[in-house]
C-alpha cells in the first residue's frame, strides 16, 4: 500500500461521481463494472490508500442505485440534484458540504470517478504538495495539468463561486495558473477518462 504523506490527516478526498454517462448510453459512471465491483468503489479506495483522511462522494445520476449497490461505508455521501448541469455543480456541492462540516480539513483533494488509471501513488504525490490553506496543486502528465487537484481551504469559496457548467474549476485554475504547484505523475499514472463505449475496454 502507498505510504500516506505526513500531512494526510489535513486532507479530505472529494470524489466527483455524479455523471450520467451520456456518451455511454446513459449508464451512470459510478456503477460501471471494474474488477467485478462498481467503479466508484475503486475511486474511493484510491483516495484512502493515497492518504485522504475522509472521503466525500458527490452522487447524482442514479444516486439511490449507487447507494444500494456500492459499498461506500465510511464515506460522506452528498446528493447533487443539479448533476445534469455538469461537473461544476458537483464541485460546488462538494466544497459547500466540506465548508459546512465541523470536521472540515485544511485541503480538498479532488478526483474524478472515471479515471481508473490514476492510483494511490499519484494521490499521495499531490497530497505531499499541501502546505497551507492557500495551497493549490495538481498532478501533471508530461507537463500537462490533470487530476487529482488539491485545493487549500482558503480557496474553496472562490472556486465554488467560479464553478459552472461542465468546466469544473478550469476557469479558476486558468486565472491562478502561476500559483499552481504541478506534481509530475506521468511515470506512475495514466489520466485517461472512461467517456465512450470504446473506453470501456480499459476497465477490467
Amino acid at each position: 500500500m502507498t505510504q500516506p504523506p505526513t500531512n494526510a490527516a489535513e486532507a479530505t478526498g472529494l470524489l466527483l461521481a455524479a455523471g450520467g454517462g451520456r456518451r455511454l448510453g446513459g449508464r451512470p459512471k459510478a456503477l460501471l463494472p471494474h474488477r467485478d465491483r462498481p467503479l466508484v468503489e475503486n475511486a474511493v479506495r484510491v483516495l484512502r490508500e493515497g492518504g485522504c483522511r475522509t472521503v466525500y462522494v458527490v452522487l447524482g445520476a442514479a444516486a439511490e442505485e449507487v447507494r444500494a449497490r456500492a459499498d461506500l461505508a465510511g464515506c460522506v455521501l452528498i446528493d447533487n440534484p443539479d448533476w445534469a448541469e455538469g461537473m461544476g455543480s458537483s464541485l460546488r456541492a462538494g466544497l459547500e458540504a466540506l465548508t459546512a462540516s465541523d470536521e472540515a480539513s485544511g485541503a480538498a483533494l479532488v478526483s474524478l470517478v472515471d479515471q481508473p488509471g490514476i492510483g494511490p501513488e499519484a494521490v499521495a504525490r499531490v497530497l505531499s504538495a499541501h502546505r497551507s490553506g492557500d495551497s493549490l496543486a495538481a498532478a501533471s502528465y508530461d507537463g500537462k495539468r490533470g487530476h487529482p487537484v488539491l485545493f487549500g481551504a482558503d480557496r474553496w469559496a472562490d472556486i465554488a463561486a467560479s464553478a459552472t457548467g461542465d468546466r469544473g474549476a478550469r476557469a479558476y485554475l486558468k486565472a491562478h495558473e502561476a500559483e499552481i504547484t504541478l506534481v509530475e505523475c506521468g511515470d506512475i499514472a495514466e489520466p485517461y477518462d472512461i467517456d465512450t463505449e470504446a473506453d470501456l475496454g480499459r476497465l477490467q
